[in-house]
């Protein structure tokens, strides 16, 4: 016999994408200015609702693939919002995801979508408790980072050290010092240092470095841990 569930109450189902992006200094976030009532005109996460023959990941995949153009983007799943009144016009369960982005990434924002990058600690106040999924995405992002290696997803396939330690000044809102940190990255034996130089900072130039993610996962597999 099968249950009959129509005695219960539906709920709408939506998902929030929080989209990271680092400029080289600064950590980022893309916003859209929302383009419909309620709240016309304000600053707002990128959403969209869960359709009925797709997953909360595979909506936030599609909300983020139109938006950006981009597939193949780090995301994922932060944690669910459930307040009654959280919009004013229906009541709309949201999941959200936070998402990294190389901001020098060739973006092809949907042209129906206003949009900006603000920096993360200049930011607009957004809609309903879009604020707080973004408090809730940074401290993620934060313990990630601390553990696992996401943070080059923000950064060039090859990049100078000062890019990196000014990547996780911006992601931890600290000051490292220079030497332990450079010491502590080359300790972990996780980066390829090229022959190549960034020639924009000094005439002597720094060296660019890349991420082997092969090395990574084989150091994982022996028992390595990753941890700034």
């Amino acid at each position: 016999m099968e249950q009959d569930y129509s005695q219960y109450p539906r709920h709408l189902v939506a998902v929030d994408c929080i989209i990271f992006g680092f400029d080289g200094e600064h950590l980022k976030i893309l916003l859209v200015k929302r383009n419909f009532e309620p709240q016309l005109g304000e600053w707002s996460l990128m959403g969209g609702f869960v359709g009925n023959e797709e997953t909360a990941d595979e909506a936030a995949k599609r909300v983020l693939q139109n938006l950006t153009g981009l597939e193949n983007i780090y995301l994922e799943q932060l944690n669910s919002y459930t307040e009654i009144h959280r919009e004013p016009t229906a009541r709309i369960i949201s999941i959200s995801y936070y998402a990294l982005i190389h901001i020098e990434k060739d973006l092809q924002i949907n042209e129906n979508y206003s949009f900006q990058w603000f920096d993360l600690q200049s930011a607009p106040k957004l809609i309903f408790d879009h604020n707080e999924m973004v408090k809730d995405a940074v401290l993620r992002l934060r313990r990630r980072a601390s553990t696992r290696p996401i943070g080059f997803e923000l950064l060039p396939e090859k990049f100078t050290m000062k890019d990196l330690q000014n990547l996780y000044e911006a992601i931890f809102s600290e000051t490292f010092d220079k030497r332990n940190f450079t010491s502590k990255i080359n300790g972990m034996d996780i980066l390829v240092k090229t022959d190549e130089k960034d020639m924009t900072s000094s005439k002597k130039g720094s060296f660019l470095y890349r991420f082997d993610e092969k090395k990574y996962n084989k150091k994982i597999s022996q028992g390595f841990m990753f941890k700034m």
